[in-house]
């Protein structure tokens, strides 16, 4: 089950207007906004991706300070 199928009267009649704008059919229209919604969330989870697997940032002195804090005395 799509999402267009759960549209209600008001949302498919808007939808219809911005299809016939753009010189498509409403099923067309409901498709290639879906495509372009999957890419923009795999885009999305490619960049979040990516940022998870950067190099950590080096910590601050107060992150430092309380790092050595922590340690047992030698």
């Amino acid at each position: 089950m799509s999402k267009h199928q759960d549209l209600t009267e008001g949302q498919r009649a808007y939808e219809a207007r911005r299809a016939a704008k753009a010189g498509m059919s409403l099923e067309k229209w409901l498709a290639e906004k879906d495509k372009r919604a999957r890419a923009e969330a795999a885009e999305a989870a490619k960049e979040a991706r990516a940022a998870a697997t950067a190099a950590p940032e080096k910590k601050g002195w107060f992150g430092r300070l309380l790092e050595k804090a922590q340690q047992p005395l030698k």
